[in-house]
């Protein structure tokens, strides 16, 4: 299939498009909103393909990597599976097959099974009976086949969605071949390109070692808000500072009124304030506070001629 003149074309800026091979029944979109997020700067352009012409496609130079059917030639490209589609028979909204949920190869028996020219499942010994037709060219044929009651055909399910019909519907064949999807390269054309897009089917982050972020480099370990935390608030001098075990050293909500307060370990679990902000406050352990009060008591005490008295009334 030529490749369309803009695949290749450079943008504005100068910039090569990315250029993805898809073949039919392989919807990229969720890959390619990732890549528009981190690489903004570089476009992403799909080349359409049949899964007959994948291997010539990649191989050719417009093409830097495409999401492909397996198998692939592997001794000139490198491949990742990404998964398997379950396989489906495709009949007519009548047939009898409607009536189960799904089926297996030996319900086929029966049936005349249509092999399209682009099947991707290679049955080695399918079921059924060969058509009296020629077998179709492609699927999209195979399908309309289905719905003249020509025959049967068995395919992976993103196939029987791409070329679904009102006048016909699918149900799994649990035993049939399976088709298997993969992102796959040229292996002497790996690049940073490729590798951000094995990234993103992989599911790696933006912040991925082997990835390259969105926003440059990531921020450093311990800086934002996490370093403010520790370091600006943690050992301020703020933290040491006042009253050496006052509410503002362990800070009066660690272990002022509310750490250690009536809710806490209140006037009922521990007696009145014997807990509370008081007792762990600057006024529990300040200079002006009970001590200076029992100073002064004793001082008027001291002064006073008839706070004690010896034998007979007098001051000893």
């Amino acid at each position: 299939m030529p490749v369309p003149d803009d695949a290749t074309a450079p943008t504005p800026d100068g910039v090569s498009p990315f250029r993805l091979l898809v073949v039919p029944g392989v919807n990229p979109a969720k890959w390619l909103r990732v890549w528009s997020e981190r690489l903004p700067d570089v476009p992403l352009t799909l080349v359409q393909s049949t899964p007959g012409d994948q291997g010539s496609a990649l191989a050719g130079p417009d093409v830097d990597a495409g999401l492909v059917r397996l198998p692939v030639d592997r001794d000139a490209l490198s491949a990742i599976p990404l998964y398997t589609e379950t396989s489906v028979v495709v009949v007519p909204k009548d047939h009898v097959v409607t009536a189960a949920d799904e089926v297996t190869a030996a319900d086929l028996v029966d049936e005349t099974l249509l092999v399209p020219a682009d099947d991707v499942l290679a049955w080695a010994e399918p079921p059924g009976t060969a058509p009296l037709v020629d077998p179709p060219a492609t699927t999209a044929d195979a399908v309309e086949l289905v719905a003249a009651g020509v025959g049967v055909l068995v395919v992976p399910q993103s196939l029987a969605r791409l070329h679904h019909r009102r006048d016909v519907t699918y149900r799994p064949v649990t035993d049939a071949p399976t088709s298997t999807v993969a992102l796959a390269w040229v292996t002497d054309r790996h690049d940073d390109r490729v590798e951000e897009m094995i990234g993103i089917v992989r599911g790696r982050t933006a912040n991925s070692s082997r990835g390259r972020a969105a926003g440059g480099e990531p921020a450093a370990r311990g800086s934002g808000t996490g370093a403010t935390g520790t370091a600006g608030t943690a050992r301020s001098g703020t933290a040491k500072s006042g009253s050496t075990k006052s509410g503002t050293a362990k800070s009066a909500t660690a272990k002022s009124g509310t750490a250690k307060s009536g809710t806490a370990k209140s006037g009922t679990a521990k007696s009145g304030t014997a807990r509370s902000g008081t007792a762990k406050s600057g006024t529990g352990r300040s200079a002006t506070g009970d001590r200076a009060a029992a100073a002064a008591r004793r001082r008027g005490n001291a002064a006073d001629g008839g706070a004690r008295k010896g034998r007979g009334g007098r001051p000893r």
